[in-house]
């Protein structure tokens, strides 16, 4: 595929990171981390910038991060959980690229976070209700903004890579 943006999107723990990685491995597409492109620029971590900053001001971030990315070519994009809770990031997606929402069960998700610390709205919070919850409030905007829908529960990270491709070419 030429001239090729893919944006993977979905709620944390649906795999982006490790699909964005696969894309990059066994497709050569090179591979943007949002969260950790944002880390970088900012010099904290996530979970500093929302202390400090607040959600509102991290969500200027990924917008403006979105915008600079939109002219790359043969790339993979690995969104933040929340990045297309922003009409006008889907947008600027959109203009040059495909959205691919990856998905996965609440238990499955549980099941791959609930060891870590960097992700700042389940701090507190890390159970299935609440992980339930968050998604159902997130999945409108994740369904519209969605080019292609894949399912990530039990499945290899090449067979998950292989079919985007595939609903992609």
């Amino acid at each position: 595929m030429k001239n090729t943006q893919i944006y993977l999107t979905g709620f944390m723990g649906t795999g982006k990171s490790t699909i964005s990685r696969c894309l990059h491995e066994v497709y050569g597409l090179e591979q943007i981390e949002m969260d950790e492109q944002i880390v970088k620029e900012e010099g904290m971590p996530i979970s500093e910038i929302f202390r400090v900053n607040g959600e509102e001001y991290f969500r200027g971030l990924e917008t403006a991060l979105v915008r600079r990315l939109s002219g790359m070519e043969n790339v993979v994009v690995s969104c933040g959980g929340g990045t297309v809770m922003r009409q006008c990031n889907v947008d600027e997606m959109k203009k040059n690229g495909r959205i691919v929402l990856l998905t996965a069960s609440p238990r499955t998700i549980y099941e791959r976070v609930r060891y870590t610390h960097n992700r700042p709205l389940l701090e507190g919070n890390m159970n299935e209700d609440y992980i339930r919850s968050l998604m159902e409030a997130r999945r409108p905007k994740y369904e519209a903004a969605a080019d292609i829908t894949v399912k990530t529960d039990g499945r290899s990270a090449e067979d998950i890579c292989r079919e985007i491709m595939e609903k992609l070419a």
